[in-house]
Formats: structure tokens, C-alpha cells, sequence
């Protein structure tokens, strides 16, 4: 009988586990695979062992990349908690029409990214474009600015955009956490004297520790190794003004065709992801790890 249930069992997670391997572990070994070869993929396969790598290290261009990827990942980051922990302290108030608020302020994470590069491109043109005009109707500048052209202003563009796109997760998860703490545990801090401030400190932080670490793995991962809207935005211009590293790693597969050079950056990006993740973990864990 038992015999039965641990095969009923494997069998629940037969499809999670055969979804996992085919999605997940086959592309990073597939990958890892690829790294260790001068190839195109079809019928050039040219065994160069590490070779990749010491190219890589060899210049200071992939290093500074990955210096640009975590100042850019850092600004962004630090936007989107600033701004949704804000919101999502207010949107847990009870305030009239507050689900209104909730389903606005959600609305750029659930557009298409396609579909925000190009609308914020339109915004940050310089002929056309809704930033220059408005600030050449107020005098604050006298001749149209290349927002996105200009690289004293690029990189800055660039994170101004993903932190409007990436807040709303945050906010959402902040919210969700908010939610989850008992009143119970307000009326007992209060009933101890805390004012708002210590009940803050003292309930509300350790409530959503849990939920901030997560969000904030999650949240730095995925801005570490995005491409979708720098690409549509700058192309990682100008010059290298906002040359991030996903952005170097498609020119080094699809416009140099070097994919074994490239499958090694993802390999080292991969690593990068992982130890930061590793030290969010030793630095904000609980007592529940």
C-alpha cells in the first residue's frame, strides 16, 4: 500500500520534474555544452576547452559590463522598492475608491514590454517627443534634447523607463505581504505601547522580511540579465553608454555569430545571478532558512 502511494506520488511530480528538465536544466547544460566550442551551431563544432573564457577575462570590456549591468540593476532595483513599498503602504490603507488605485497602478507591469519601449521611445523622442516639448513650453530647455542619443543621458532614460515598467511587482508582493500580517499582532504591539513608527519597525518589518528577500532575488535577477527594453530603447547605444551585458551577449551571438564566446558570457552571467541570490539569502535570511 505504501509502495503504491510513493508511486502515485513520483507521479504527481512526473510532469512538474519532465517540464523542469526540458525548460530549465537541459538549455543551462546545452549551454554550458556550448561554451567550451568554436561553433555556428550546424557543422562547425571546434573544441577550444577554455579558450572562450580567457577571452572574455582577457579585456576589460565583458568586466566593465557587468560593472554598467549592476550600477544599472542597482538603480533600478532600489526605484522599484522606493516606489512600490510607498505605494503598497498606501494602497493597504482603507481608503475610498482604493481598488481603482490598486488596478492603475498595475497597469505598466502588465503591458507587453514591446509595447512600453515603444511607447517610451515615442515620449523621449527628440523631434516629436512629449518630454521636449513640455519642457520647451516651460523654457526649462532651448533646443530639443536627444534623451536617448546623447549618452550623458541614456543610461539615465534607460533606468527611469524599467523602473516605471518593474515597481508594480513590487508593489504587489509588498501588499500581499501587508495583508498577510494578523491585526492581532497590531493590537497586541499597541496594547505594549508601540506607537506607529515602533509598530512599523518592530511588526510590520519582520513580517515582510520574508517576502522582501524573495521579492528582492527575483526583482535583481531578472534586471541583471534583461534585454527586451534596453534593446528596444538604445540597442545599447550610444557607443556603450548602455552597452549592458544581455545586450553584449546577443551581438556576440547574433550579429558576430560568435555563440561558443556568447554561451560562455551566459554561463558567467548564470554564476553572477547565483551568488547574488547566494548573498541575499546569507544577508537578509530569517530564522526560518
Amino acid at each position: 500500500m505504501v509502495k503504491k502511494e510513493w508511486w502515485a506520488a513520483y507521479g504527481f511530480i512526473l510532469p512538474a520534474a519532465i517540464t523542469l528538465l526540458l525548460l530549465v536544466t537541459y538549455p543551462l547544460v546545452y549551454g554550458a555544452y556550448i561554451s567550451f566550442f568554436n561553433t555556428n551551431l550546424v557543422n562547425k563544432w571546434n573544441f577550444v576547452a577554455l579558450s572562450n573564457y580567457v577571452d572574455i577575462f582577457s579585456t576589460f570590456q565583458f568586466v566593465g559590463n557587468i560593472i554598467m549591468t549592476l550600477k544599472y540593476t542597482l538603480l533600478t532595483v532600489l526605484g522599484h522598492f522606493a516606489i512600490g513599498i510607498v505605494l503598497a503602504l498606501i494602497l493597504n490603507m482603507k481608503l475610498p475608491g482604493i481598488t481603482v488605485f490598486r488596478t492603475i497602478l498595475i497597469l505598466p507591469w502588465l503591458l507587453p514590454e514591446v509595447v512600453v519601449g515603444l511607447l517610451w521611445k515615442w515620449l523621449f523622442n527628440p523631434m516629436y517627443g512629449l518630454f521636449n516639448d513640455f519642457l520647451l513650453r516651460l523654457h526649462v530647455i532651448d533646443d530639443p534634447v536627444s534623451w536617448l542619443g546623447d549618452a550623458s543621458y541614456a543610461f539615465i532614460a534607460i533606468v527611469i523607463v524599467c523602473v516605471w515598467k518593474g515597481y508594480p511587482m513590487v508593489m504587489m508582493m509588498v501588499l500581499a505581504g501587508l495583508q498577510s500580517i494578523s491585526q492581532d499582532t497590531y493590537e497586541a504591539a499597541k496594547i505594549d505601547g508601540c506607537n506607529r513608527l515602533q509598530s512599523f519597525r518592530y511588526v510590520t518589518l519582520p513580517g515582510l522580511l520574508p517576502v522582501i528577500v524573495v521579492t528582492l532575488i527575483l526583482d535583481t535577477v531578472w534586471w541583471f540579465k534583461h534585454f527586451t527594453m534596453i534593446w528596444l530603447l538604445t540597442e545599447g547605444g550610444p557607443g556603450d553608454a548602455t552597452n549592458v551585458v544581455s545586450i553584449d551577449i546577443f551581438k556576440q551571438a547574433f550579429q558576430f555569430f560568435d555563440y561558443g564566446k556568447a554561451a560562455a558570457m551566459a554561463v558567467i552571467v548564470f554564476f553572477v545571478c547565483f551568488l547574488i541570490g547566494f548573498l541575499y539569502r546569507r544577508l537578509f535570511g530569517n530564522d526560518n532558512d
